[in-house]
Parts: C-alpha cells; structure tokens; sequence
C-alpha cells in the first residue's frame, strides 16, 4: 500500500482497515457532506434538497409523539454500525431506544434500532432499495422503510435475517401504512408528498 500524498482522497486502500481509517478522515475533513461506505466503497453525497428534508420532516412529525410517549429517540442522520461488516450509513432518520448501544460517540448499533429510515435521491435510488436494505437485514435491524417520492412508492421490509427480510410491504404514497408491533401506528403516507 502506498500513500500517493497527504491528501486522504488519493490514498490507496487495499483492506477494510485503510477503507475505515479513509471513511474517518473523509467525515471529519467534509462536515457538510454524507460519508458513507456503501458495499465497501466511500460515497459522498451532497446535503439533501429541501423536498427531501420536508419529507423527513413530515415522516419525523407523525412518529414523533409516539416515539416520546414510548421514551425512545429520534434521531435525524445519524448513523449505524453494521457490526463486522465494513458498511458504514447515515440513515435520514433512526429510532432507538432511550439510550442506544452505541459502538463510538457516532455510530448506534444497527440491532439495537426500532427503525431505519431512507428517503430516496436520485444517487442514491439503487443503494436505499438494494444494497443497504440486504445489510441492514443481516446487521438486525428490525424495520427499515424507503420513502420513494421519483417512484411515488414506499417500502416497509421486517423480519431480518442473514437471507435479507421475509416480509414487504410496498404500496403507493397516499395510501396508509401501518408499522407492525412494537408499533401499532400507521402512517399517513400522502403527509410525504407535495401536493
């Protein structure tokens, strides 16, 4: 392995370790952006559009009393450790309990979750449908749901195991979608798009 300069973005990597020590460097030298490693490689992505925020925003009021009544927490792009895997992603939105496990001061455990949720950009369409959903199944986390406004479509996938979620459920914005126990709460997805 060689280090073509002081410069992060031209070091080599060659294993997980040099892609994790890259991964560090790149989210303390580019605050502004969302670093994450997506299938062993470093994505860099512009902060989102306002139509995304106001979609998370509007996902985020209609769970938030919920969540507080439960005592759990919400938190907007924060990100999850998958465990041995080398992924590192920065969901639009977790919940986790009142006081998640954390693996450091940035990352929850992705088990340790009660929801992931992704609100899909147009970079970002294959790896919020396919990669991410497949490695979150395998790191445990319970529920993980894809608002996708292009696609006027939303996702909800349950029960992870190593071979991905055994249950869907996809439908189109607009309709109700309710979140299974420990939940019992539906969403009014029509609250997602503008009209």
């Amino acid at each position: 392995m060689a280090l073509l300069t002081d410069d992060p973005l031209n070091h080599q990597i060659t294993d997980e370790g040099d892609l994790e020590q890259l991964y560090l460097q790149l989210v303390e030298r580019f605050e502004k952006h969302r670093i994450e490693i997506v299938n062993s490689r470093i994505v860099v992505r512009e902060m989102p559009t306002i139509a995304h925020a106001d979609i998370v925003y509007q996902l985020t009021a209609q769970l938030m009393s919920f969540v507080m009544e439960k005592g759990w927490r919400i938190y907007p792009e924060a990100r999850i450790f998958l465990d041995a895997q080398a992924d590192r992603y920065e969901p639009d939105i977790i919940v986790v309990p009142s006081e998640p496990r954390l693996w450091d001061p940035s990352h929850v455990h992705a088990d340790d979750t009660f929801l992931v949720a992704e609100v899909v950009s147009p970079s970002s369409s294959h790896d919020d449908h396919v990669t991410k959903p497949r490695n979150c199944a395998l790191a445990g986390v319970p529920l993980y749901l894809v608002i996708d406004a292009f696609a006027n479509r939303f996702r909800l996938l349950s029960r992870p195991s190593p071979q991905g979620y055994a249950d869907e459920v996809t439908d189109a914005l607009g309709k109700p979608l309710d979140l299974p126990a420990p939940w019992g709460l539906t969403i009014d997805t029509g609250k997602l798009v503008k009209k």
